[in-house]
C-alpha cells in the first residue's frame, strides 16, 4: 500500500500552488511549473508578486512565517517555501 499525504500538508502546498497561480494570471505573467526545485526567482513572479502572494498566504493561511522566531532566511526554492509554511502551520495546530 502507497504512503499517503497527510492531508494538512497536502492541502498547504495546494493553497500555495493555487495562490500563486492566481497572482501570475493577475500580473499577466506566465507562471512557471512549480517543482521543489524551482527557484522563486525563475517563477515568473516577480518583487510585488511574491509580496502579494505572502500577504495572500497570511490572509489564507493565517500564518506569517516570516514573522516566526525561528525565521532565519529567506526560501530559495519553491520546495523550500513551502516547506517553511509547512513548519510554522504545525507549530501553531
Amino acid at each position: 500500500m502507497a504512503a499517503q499525504l497527510k492531508p494538512e500538508i497536502w492541502s498547504i502546498r495546494s493553497v500555495i500552488a493555487r495562490e500563486f497561480q492566481q497572482v501570475a494570471i493577475e500580473h499577466g505573467r506566465t507562471l512557471a511549473p512549480l517543482t521543489d526545485r524551482l527557484k522563486l526567482l525563475e517563477s515568473g513572479l516577480d518583487s510585488l508578486g511574491l509580496a502579494i502572494l505572502i500577504a495572500r498566504l497570511e490572509d489564507t493561511l493565517r500564518v506569517d512565517p516570516f514573522a516566526s522566531d525561528e525565521f532565519v532566511e529567506s526560501p530559495v526554492t519553491f520546495g523550500d517555501f513551502v516547506c517553511m509554511y509547512e513548519r510554522v502551520s504545525v507549530r501553531i495546530a
